[in-house]
């Protein structure tokens, strides 16, 4: 009996000294070992053997990316607004030892002093900067926590805003000014509009009208030249024809038929004259044609500039106007 109690006692003494001096770390995490009260060791993911009642396991962290929310807390703008500010801080542990002895709580010390940076970086913008400004103070924010934290063996790898709350009266005014300038710039872009057809338009007359004067001088031109080229075509056919004329007047016979020709068109407009007008003048000798022919003879010939009519054949009396 006594050797069962004895085995059963030895047995329970192995098993709590396997306990204490094996020990298995998960992945991503490390153990801080301490020996009598002094820091020993850090474990990483493994089995490791420590002495059992001299070595304990002090500290175990996670050296995964960790996620902490901000509560929502009251800020005040550079022009004195106060606001609403709520944000996550994503952190990791790079040095559990800094992070076991520097302080004493890494996670309440990395939300208190990223609540009060965040203020002081709220507090150097105004309201209507603070909603475009939110990269800058989220950087802002990260490069003041991370620079502070290093002694607490953490790395502080992003901060991001959720949410900025202004005031209800605040936000309704800043609605109504947000209104306001969507209508004004949709006013400016329909008058815009606006503008930019009045000058298509007018440079579509513009052109129009610049066309509608090219064709018209183009018109004029080519009207010009028809006129011009029908005047040489009359000119020179008329000069061709006295030409001819003169040819046929040397010929045998000529002067005949021009004598015959001119007291033909004497008689003809002299019956004109009396068919149209109820005043006729009349020279004193009807007979007298032949002295009238026989001008216009001389005027053919060449000698029209110095002839005069012979005395004999000129009229003696002055024509006598009739009535008819």
């Amino acid at each position: 009996m006594a050797a069962i109690i004895f085995l059963i006692f030895a047995v329970l003494v192995i098993v709590t000294v396997l306990n204490a001096a094996a020990k298995v770390v998960p992945q991503q995490e490390a153990w801080i070992v301490e020996r009598l009260g002094r820091y020993d060791s850090t474990l990483k993911a493994g089995l490791h053997l420590l002495m059992p009642f001299v070595d304990s396991v002090r500290y175990r962290h996670t050296l995964k990316e960790q996620v902490i929310e901000i509560q929502e807390q009251d800020c005040i703008t550079g022009d004195n607004v106060v606001i609403k500010v709520d944000a996550v801080l994503y952190y990791q542990i790079v040095d559990p030892v800094k992070a076991s002895y520097g302080i004493s709580n890494p996670e309440l010390g990395i939300v208190q002093l990223a609540q009060t940076t965040v203020r002081s970086e709220i507090g150097k913008i105004e309201l209507d900067r603070s909603f475009a400004e939110r990269p800058s103070i989220n950087a802002h924010i990260v490069g003041e926590i991370d620079q502070a934290s290093e002694a607490w063996g953490v790395k502080v790898l992003r901060y991001e805003i959720k949410n900025i709350k202004p005031p209800d009266d605040i936000r309704a005014s800043m609605e109504r000014q947000m209104r306001a300038e969507r209508d004004k710039r949709a006013a400016v872009l329909d008058s815009e509009g606006k503008r930019d057809a009045l000058i298509n338009t007018a440079e579509g007359r513009k052109q129009e009208e610049i066309k509608a004067s090219e064709a018209q001088r183009q018109r004029e031109i080519n009207e010009a030249e028809g006129h011009a080229a029908a005047i040489r075509a009359v000119a020179t056919a008329t000069a061709d024809g006295i030409r001819e004329v003169a040819k046929a007047i040397n010929e045998p016979g000529g002067l005949e038929a021009v004598q015959l020709r001119v007291a033909e068109q004497y008689l003809g407009e002299f019956g004109k004259i009396a068919k149209e007008g109820n005043t006729l003048v009349l020279p004193a000798n009807l007979s007298d044609v032949g002295s009238m022919v026989s001008l216009a003879m001389n005027v053919i010939r060449g000698n029209g500039a110095a002839a005069t009519m012979p005395a004999e054949t000129a009229p003696r009396n002055p024509p006598l106007a009739r009535h008819s």
